[in-house]
């Protein structure tokens, strides 16, 4: 017999995942058989400050909050109940990135995120040091720059976390990290499940002579792997997350991972040979490895599964922010118009008309870069599209251009897997904002992997539910089973989503586009050395 979600939010066996992305931050309220009852969301944005990409601990606060309580409306329009207890809570957000603080748990410099790329010192030397490609964004690249530029806090670091590390510490007291999370913030042994020991110790080595009164592992969080004891909501914890006080402490809360764990984790993609690509307002790919890479490459990351197997990841800073900037052009021009504005259906229709466009986009080439695209090599973006006067200009070929610029430096980065180190995969799924209008993103990346490309129902929303899953796993595990085999059996059950196969006609295109988009680059180098 079906348990009401009702009666499942008064006992207390709903488990709530909550995700700080970019621009949203969510909340996804599942029951035991792990399927959404309530949501909540918190709209925000970053800020440029002295420089660097950053949110305020204020703003983090607020926006967690605000999305908490709204849940709590949904939840009261819903079902006219509070919820008072859970069964489960866990905590992600965007990897990467540095917060540091001192013995008085106060943040010495305004929270780094992973947008930043001002790390490229740092990033060199120690990809060299270590022998592994130490991607810009990592922490351990913004500690080594902090140590170069001999920032005045170094010496005062007592704690050093991500964005979901801190939330996880300040509501349960626990200074943990899910293994997925940890492994963007220092590379990972993939044997012992830890943080490489090897690595470590040539960097404390190499900053002995600053004579700081820490070692590296000192001030990091503990490594856990997913379904592993985190600690539990605190009192204090729990009036932060519900400032209206019905909720009680005590709840168990899983490892905080990060959002490129929970996209695997909710598009069933943990297991060896499978894969997912996240794209909204970044994109990433995660190719889960059967052996490790025969070298390091810059343009490829390695990461974890939230339960430490090995993954490849290309990230890519800029992914929808550009194309969605073109499209309220659209819906400003049909305001103007004064036709009423269905942004849905402005997407739908733009989207759907892109696939009449010409494969290779008629020549037309979009470079959607925000903000700086380290797999290109740019430390600074300047969206720009590009044209010559004998290219097919028309509607069609120009949202064509847009949807595979979006996925344009994914292409370039996967390459090297597919065609350099012959990776093979059994399936990639897709996941965010640019699968939202159906089949239209999932045709574009399909063409661009030469890959078949699934979409789930819960496309549109992977990563706080992945969360939820996260910790489902770790209080509804009653078999004792891997994440894999849970995935599998207790919330997948044989649901694979919706495939598409890639066109050869389409790939051949999308070849031709990223031959000229690598060709035109130089005019993306010029326009950033321009200064308004």
């Amino acid at each position: 017999m079906k348990i009401d979600p009702k009666s499942i939010i008064e006992s207390g066996k709903a488990v709530l995942g909550i995700e700080f992305g970019s621009t949203r931050i969510k909340a996804v309220l599942i029951d035991p058989e792990n399927k959404p009852i309530a949501q909540g969301s918190h709209t925000w944005e970053n800020q440029l400050i002295d420089g660097l990409w950053t949110y305020s601990v204020e703003a983090i606060w607020y926006g967690l909050q605000d999305c908490y309580a709204d849940l709590r409306r949904n939840v009261k329009e819903q079902y006219d109940i509070e919820i008072e207890t859970l069964a489960a809570i866990g905590i992600s957000a965007m990897m990467h990135g540095y917060m540091a603080f001192n013995k008085d748990e106060e943040i010495l410099v305004p929270f780094r995120t992973w947008r930043n790329t001002n790390t490229g010192e740092a990033a060199a030397a120690l990809s060299e040091l270590f022998v592994y490609n130490i991607p810009l964004r990592w922490s351990i690249s913004h500690l080594y720059q902090a140590i170069l530029n001999n920032e005045e806090h170094v010496k005062d670091i007592n704690y050093l976390t991500t964005l979901a590390g801190f939330i996880h510490w300040q509501i349960t007291g626990e200074k943990v990290l899910g293994i997925g999370d940890a492994s963007g913030m220092l590379p990972i042994d993939p044997q012992t499940k830890n943080y490489s020991a090897e690595m470590v110790d040539k960097f404390d080595k190499l900053i002995a002579p600053k004579g700081y009164s820490w070692k590296l592992l000192d001030i990091l969080p503990k490594v856990l792997l997913a379904g592993e004891n985190a600690g539990f909501l605190t009192q204090e914890g729990a009036k932060k997350l519900d400032v209206s006080g019905h909720l009680k402490a005590g709840v168990p809360v899983c490892p905080p991972e990060g959002d490129a764990g929970t996209g695997m984790v909710a598009t069933n993609a943990v297991k060896q040979r499978t894969g997912n690509v996240s794209a909204g307002t970044s994109s990433f790919s995660m190719i889960v490895l059967e052996k490790d890479l025969s070298k390091p490459y810059e343009m490829i990351d390695m990461v974890t599964t939230p339960d430490g197997s090995l993954v490849a990841m290309v990230h890519c800073n800029n992914c929808t922010s550009d194309l969605n900037a073109w499209v309220n052009l659209f819906k400003e021009y049909q305001e103007l118009l004064g036709i009423p504005v269905d942004m849905n259906e402005v997407y739908g229709k733009l989207y759907n008309h892109a696939l009449t466009g010409q494969t290779d986009c008629g020549g037309l080439i979009s470079y959607n870069y925000i903000s700086g695209e380290p797999v290109t090599g740019l430390a600074e973006g300047r969206p720009l599209f590009v044209r010559s006067a004998n290219d097919k200009f028309n509607l069609a070929n120009f949202m064509r251009a847009h949807l595979c610029g979006a996925v344009g430096v994914l292409k370039i980065g996967n390459d090297i897997l597919f065609n350099e180190e012959k990776i093979k995969v059994d399936k990639i799924t897709g996941h965010g904002g640019l699968f939202k209008t159906k089949g239209v993103g999932q045709r574009i990346l399909a063409a661009a992997l030469n890959s078949p490309i699934s979409v789930m129902e819960t496309a549109g929303e992977g990563g706080p539910w992945g969360m939820a899953l996260l910790a489902s796993y770790l209080v509804n595990n009653d078999k004792k089973q891997s994440l894999a085999d849970f995935l599998d059996e207790k919330v997948f059950a044989g649901n694979t989503g919706v495939e598409i196969i890639p066109m050869p006609e389409e790939v051949a295109g999308f070849n031709t586009y990223i031959e000229n988009y690598k060709a035109s680059l130089p005019i993306e180098e010029a326009a950033v050395k321009f200064k308004k």
